[in-house]
């Protein structure tokens, strides 16, 4: 592999302090990358931030990095370090390989620089699919009764509750000349809802 192979480091840590380091994941991922021979161009550390966070500056930056065309490959020293969720890491990958970047896992013994590598990212592409495809059997089981339409197989009403309303304190509001808006507003109804009680 050309030795001007440029890459980032991403490490992540939780907890600022003691109890959690980057320096440890940085200092593994230097070594990794001195014996392959390639060029760190930036070390992206976000501390004190949750792997479940949306929004992470320090990961956002080396996405912005290789959209740009900055670096050749990403190096992370656990896929738990990098990715949200399966469906995230999934995402990153398939715009990696859109954009041309590597990516490597060191502990994870990932490395899309490699056939066995890139195999395995379609393994995991493959898992994705098939949990997305678990989840829509699941809802639509749910969701699934011919005896009883408008209910779930579980015996739950689908759609919004219904609203339990006092028939007869409706009808007394009323005699005593409330108007529908001030009825509605003393329930916590709709003014509809009171239309369609009076009615009944």
């Amino acid at each position: 592999m050309d030795r001007t192979f440029r890459i980032a480091l991403y490490a992540r840590v939780s907890t600022v302090g003691k109890q959690q380091d980057p320096e440890m994941q940085l200092r593994e991922m230097r070594e990794y990358a001195s014996r392959r021979g390639w060029i760190i161009v930036q070390e992206y550390v976000d501390r004190g931030v949750s792997g479940t966070k949306e929004k992470r500056p320090q990961l956002d930056a080396m996405m912005l990095a290789t959209k740009q065309r900055r670096v050749d490959a990403v190096l992370v020293w656990k896929l738990d370090r990098f990715a949200r969720s399966l469906k995230h890491l999934v995402n990153a990958l398939a715009e990696f390989d859109a954009l041309g970047v590597s990516f490597i896992s060191l502990r994870d013994n990932l490395d899309l620089t490699t056939p066995s590598g890139r195999l395995m990212f379609q393994i995991i592409g493959a898992m994705a699919e098939f949990e997305r495809s678990l989840i829509v059997e699941r809802v639509k089981a749910g969701l699934h009764n011919p005896d009883r339409p408008g209910f779930s197989s579980k015996g739950n009403r689908l759609g919004r509750p219904r609203v339990i309303v006092p028939q007869a304190k409706i009808e007394r509001l009323k005699l005593e000349g409330l108007s529908l808006r001030a009825i509605a507003k003393q329930i916590g109804v709709s003014k509809t809802t009171v239309v369609r009680a009076l009615a009944a």
